[in-house]
């Protein structure tokens, strides 16, 4: 059984041109305390002012829809001060547009097959402020996309600052690998709290909002083979 969280709802808004799709998501956050489905659209323009209307905390945008997809929706959204967080409804097996989204300002992923419970806990991730990176789904996508976009990338654009110290680098190369700050500290023998203060560092130093960026500047640098 879910838990009850505490707080106000997670207020949520569906975005996806495939009816059946919105219907089953419907019903699953219907049977889910703690979020609350505040509107629906089925094309990137609609999503972006039902988003700017109805002020929600997170948006589930599907990639591929008629008229705006969901990756031009994301970048306008996320142009915005204090926006809501968009989650990438992707499917892996064919959706080769995922880098663009990350580099839109997409906070992760969801799978149109995960199980309905990592659909659920995904949101929340999302709402609380993280990034959808711990799922080894999440990483893959990112190894693949960013591999992918790589060879079209011009010579010497992506360039670590000069401020970002070495610790910070191997910080940044851990992130890139999918780490946890946990794990972050076990690897370099360094407190949690500390871990926690490079991540941050590094957000500001690299101009990113979330761990999601930080794992696509990983790739960038060359950090992660």
């Amino acid at each position: 059984m879910m838990q009850l969280q505490d707080g106000p709802p997670v207020r949520l808004v569906l975005v996806d041109d495939q009816p059946l799709i919105l219907a089953g998501l419907r019903v699953l956050i219907a049977d889910t305390p703690g979020i609350e489905l505040v509107g629906e659209a089925g094309n990137g323009q609609d999503a972006v002012r039902l988003v700017r209307s109805v002020r929600p905390d997170v948006v589930v945008m599907d990639i591929r829809m008629p008229g705006m997809d969901g990756i031009e929706a994301t970048r306008q959204l996320m142009a915005e001060p204090g926006t809501a967080r968009v989650l990438i409804l992707t499917t892996f097996d064919e959706d080769e547009y995922v880098y663009a989204a990350l580099r839109a300002g997409a906070s992760g992923f969801l799978v149109k097959d995960m199980a309905l419970e990592d659909i659920v806990q995904a949101i929340r991730v999302v709402a609380a402020g993280d990034a959808l990176i711990a799922p080894s789904v999440t990483r893959r996508l990112i190894a693949v996309f960013v591999a992918a976009a790589a060879p079209h990338a011009e010579p010497g654009r992506y360039r670590l600052p000069d401020s970002v110290t070495p610790r910070e680098t191997e910080v940044l190369t851990l992130v890139g690998r999918g780490l946890s700050n946990q794990e972050i500290a076990a690897h370099l023998t360094i407190s949690v709290a500390t871990a926690k203060a490079h991540v941050a560092r590094l957000l500001t130093k690299l101009d990113t909002r979330d761990r999601v960026q930080l794992v696509i500047r990983a790739y960038e640098y060359q950090l992660v083979p």
